[in-house]
């Protein structure tokens, strides 16, 4: 469905689209109570938004007419109302965590020049849904469908690393049957605690020649609003251009992208498993 433009003007400039600036000021009250996550008294939050209690005040009782906004009878204090709540929930139900990454998915594999695959969790493990290639296509063995494993590859370490562990443990113990057989207890080896802890700590994943030779990989998570990984988002490339280094260039490209999805999701900073 095409996407309508603004009207340009007669020199073929979008013509600027008439803005209420009493609504925009208004925001910044709004802005500040989200924010803060605490009711707040109208000093303090005229203050954070910029403006005296005394133009802040009008604001306040309009937003508090329209439920936007309430005021505590004991204190005196401003904080979210109903309507605020019924909002936010209406729009993360619109929210869908696919159509969210998939705008910086592609961003992000044009601004690096590298392939960037998203994968969710689906009932057989890490599964690839979308594949972003560069100008100059890395041929691996990778596209949209593929199942990946939960511990041999990157994207799988970083689901490990943030699902709920009985999930975890039932997926990595049902591949183990399938590709070796037999009983299983590697989720509870010192290694796999540390490679997971490793995750955690650094907030993303990285591999070299794995699980493909000569191809590095980095991995971020996305999280959703209650905090739970709700897809990955990795960077693949050939290791004499990719470095795959955390820190570096790249992966700060990643951690930006990932980390604008998962605000649009709703995610605070804070991780549940």
């Amino acid at each position: 469905m095409a996407h309508s433009q603004p009207p340009e003007s007669d020199s073929g400039e979008p013509r600027r689209q008439r803005r209420i600036q009493s609504i925009e000021v208004g925001m910044r009250v709004l802005r500040a109570l989200t924010e803060q996550r605490r009711p707040l008294p109208l000093k303090e939050l005229a203050q954070l938004a910029g403006m005296p209690p005394g133009k802040a005040h009008p604001y306040l009782v309009s937003f508090m007419a329209a439920g936007m906004v309430k005021q505590s009878p004991l204190t005196g204090h401003y904080e979210l109302g109903p309507a605020a709540l019924q909002m936010g929930l209406a729009a993360l139900q619109q929210l869908d965590p696919l159509t969210e990454a998939s705008q910086e998915a592609a961003l992000l594999a044009a601004r690096a020049d590298l392939s960037v695959a998203l994968a969710v969790w689906g009932h057989l493990g890490p599964t690839v849904v979308r594949l972003d290639e560069p100008r100059y296509p890395l041929h691996v063995n990778l596209r949209v469908g593929t199942v990946m494993s939960v511990f041999n590859t990157i994207t799988g370490r970083v689901f490990a690393a943030y699902l709920p562990e009985p999930m975890v443990r039932t997926m990595l113990e049902d591949e183990h049957r399938r590709v070796v057989g037999g009983a299983n207890g590697a989720f509870d080896s010192p290694e796999v605690s540390r490679m997971l802890a490793e995750i955690r700590a650094t907030g993303m994943g990285r591999g070299l020649s794995m699980p493909q030779p000569g191809v590095n990989t980095l991995c971020a998570p996305v999280f959703d609003a209650a905090g739970r990984i709700a897809l990955v988002m990795t960077m693949i490339g050939p290791h004499g251009v990719f470095d795959a280094e955390i820190d570096g260039p790249a992966g700060r490209m990643l951690r930006e992208h990932a980390g604008n999805v998962s605000r649009r999701l709703g995610h605070d900073g804070q991780t549940t498993a």
